[in-house]
């Protein structure tokens, strides 16, 4: 129970509009999590009132049920989440997850990390995320088309090219956004048809991908580690190039930051991922290792390194830890051990709230996801707007105008931190609550 001797005025502003809401903080939850940091920024920069319940809450939340035929003969129900979060600063965007922990929640959050990363790029994107509840590993081929067939069918009139734009996330890929892609043209009106092609993206290239968009979110990654460690150098001695650096997590993300960061000259010495642990201090080729992975599965049995156990890698000392992993992958234990100069938090949630407060006692600077894993939203953009002008941009070019974003995008972030002097977390959401607020100011509210 709160205390009755303080009053609304002094407590936190993230309490104060919780409470008007009549939401009931739980620490557990990754939406109360997010609000919080979101709204703390708010305050700071200054968002009125009205600007600040507006944002912690999303728009429109869409929860589905729908009937799948598996290959066994029988139909099994599965549940699907839309958020719609914020489209102040243009149509809604987000990722499609499909997950067995999903949860409304979960996807508010992600939500909100969305909005915020579309207005540090300073994109004409607001932010949303979805999904469905499902284990996309236990399906066959089959039965994940039809499952993206009928999520999509469900949330058809909730998606459009200048409304709500879709993009792949975990457990989701090109093939899937063809699949959804191809739904959605085949349930609209002829009239618009061709149009829904634009309200997805990550999508094979031979039907409107982007050159480039695959890699997208492990390049910025490594564009963000170029522009910011050598402002971490004086404080931290963080070294790049020359420096080393950890991935936990070798996928999508983790495999291009490394190759991109080895090609700028950082070493990789370590690596886990969901089948092993492995380390070799003399370096390990991401090139060679990412053949591997895609022959093997993992990273264990690479011959070029030696498998350690899990702890060992999180105590490695390093440059940079890159968070390339499952939600929640860096909790207060892990985090004790971290022995790197700063953590890059490549996915959505990577950190939870006991291990952020850790790596801060401990003076381990983390660099945010809305910064570090805004590479994608980015890409999805650059796809949105060659998909409306009818065209098609070279991988080089993509890579060129990814790079302007997310160092721009770093900046503005180094800009702020001094501005309202913290953590590069709060920084990030500070950077972006300005561009809302300013344009919040311009536009008013209707009516």
């Amino acid at each position: 129970m709160p205390d009755a001797s303080v009053r609304p005025s002094q407590q936190p502003a993230s309490e104060r509009i919780l409470e008007e809401l009549g939401i009931v903080r739980d620490a557990r939850n990754p939406f109360h999590t997010v609000l919080d940091q979101m709204l703390s920024a708010a305050d700071a920069v200054g968002l009125k009132h009205h600007q600040q319940i507006i944002l912690a809450q999303p728009k429109s939340e869409v929860m589905v049920h729908f009937p799948v035929l598996m290959d066994n003969g029988h139909h099994r129900l599965f549940k699907g989440y839309r958020v719609q979060h914020n489209n102040a600063l243009g149509p809604f965007k987000g990722g499609v997850r499909f997950h067995p922990r999903l949860s409304l929640d979960e996807t508010k959050a992600l939500a909100v990390l969305t909005t915020m990363k579309a207005s540090l790029l300073r994109i004409p994107f607001g932010g949303a995320m979805g999904g469905v509840k499902c284990n996309p590993g236990e399906l066959s081929e089959g039965e994940l088309m039809r499952l993206t067939r009928r999520f999509a069918s469900s949330l058809s009139h909730y998606v459009g090219p200048d409304y709500d734009v879709v993009e792949p996330d975990v457990g989701t890929d090109s093939r899937v956004m063809a699949w959804f892609a191809d739904t959605l043209v085949q349930t609209t009106a002829d009239v618009r048809r061709q149009e829904m092609f634009r309200a997805v993206t990550g999508k094979p290239i031979e039907i409107g991908g982007s050159f480039g968009r695959d890699r997208a979110a492990g390049l910025g990654l490594a564009d963000v580690l170029t522009e910011m460690l050598p402002e971490l150098a004086p404080h931290t001695g963080a070294r790049y190039p020359g420096g080393t650096f950890a991935c936990v997590g070798f996928g999508t993300v983790g495999s291009w930051s490394a190759r991109r960061l080895v090609d700028r000259g950082m070493t990789l010495v370590a690596v886990i991922d969901h089948t092993g642990s492995i380390r070799n201090d003399a370096g390990i080729d991401p090139f060679i290792l990412a053949d591997h992975v895609h022959r093997a599965g993992g990273v264990a049995g690479f011959a070029a390194a030696t498998s350690v156990a899990e702890r060992d890698v999180w105590s490695i000392a390093c440059d940079a830890l890159i968070l390339a992993a499952a939600d929640g992958i860096l909790d207060a234990e892990r985090a004790a051990r971290v022995n790197a100069k700063c953590v890059a938090e490549g996915g959505h949630l990577p950190t939870t709230t006991d291990g952020a407060d850790v790596l801060l006692a401990r003076g381990i600077e983390v660099l945010p996801s809305v910064l570090c894993s805004a590479g994608g939203v980015a890409a999805s953009y650059l796809e949105w707007v060659q998909n409306r002008l009818s065209t098609t941009w070279s991988a080089e070019d993509v890579e060129e105008e990814l790079t302007r974003s997310m160092t721009l995008a770093a900046r503005r972030v180094k800009l702020a931190r001094i501005r309202y002097e913290c953590d590069w977390r709060a920084a990030a959401l500070c950077a972006s609550c300005e561009r809302l607020g300013k344009v919040y100011d311009l536009r008013g509210v209707f009516p």
